[in-house]
């Protein structure tokens, strides 16, 4: 049910965040500045931060609406793939939604895993286009569907609205999350 990559991304996710709410309240020490992922004009982007930002998140919903939606369809995808292949795929959805993110104007710092768990999603509506999703508890809709609409979603959002969400690095999770199936699909027999 808790596969071992999920569990541990479950794990490190949880511990940063009391970290971050720890260090800056009790010491004045902001891991923000140093793991967050700053735009390359700011002058504070490091290379580490592709990796690190997906660690951090803005606050308790953004952890919980994150790590329910990776153990929601990341357990299912680890056990469908096995746990190397969903390790390296979580991880090219998440820089490849930061390197999308570096490429749009006007943002200073992105946090959050919500880059990696959209190609997550976008993996859990290709692999398994017909399963239904029951929307709001409710609805049943058929993954593939699902997830059609939450791209339109971000992109409508990504052009018509501002505020502090990242958009295009939802879509750029999405994207290298695409390409990677992709690749996999042309070269079965990879390595991973």
């Amino acid at each position: 049910m808790l596969p071992k990559v999920v569990k541990h991304l479950l794990i490190i996710n949880l511990i940063v965040f009391l970290a971050e709410l720890v260090l800056e309240r009790q010491s004045n020490f902001y891991i923000t500045n140093m793991l967050a992922l700053n735009s390359i004009p700011s002058g504070n982007f490091h290379v580490w931060q592709l990796v690190t930002y997906m660690f951090m998140h803005a606050g308790w919903d953004h952890l919980f609406f994150n790590m329910f939606a990776l153990w929601m369809f990341g357990y299912v995808l680890e056990n469908y793939w096995g746990w190397k292949r969903f390790l390296v795929y979580y991880m090219v959805c998440g820089i490849g939604a930061a390197l999308v993110n570096l490429l749009v104007p006007g943002w200073t710092i992105t946090v959050g895993a919500s880059g990696a768990v959209y190609g997550i999603l976008l993996a859990f509506g290709m692999m398994f286009p017909n399963e239904r999703i029951y929307l709001y508890f409710l609805m049943p809709i058929k993954a593939k569907w699902f997830v059609l609409g939450y791209a339109l979603i971000e992109l409508f959002e990504g052009f018509f609205t501002t505020g502090n969400v990242a958009h295009f690095a939802h879509l750029g999770g999405m994207l290298f999350g695409f390409l990677l199936i992709l690749y996999w699909r042309k070269h079965p027999f990879s390595r991973f």
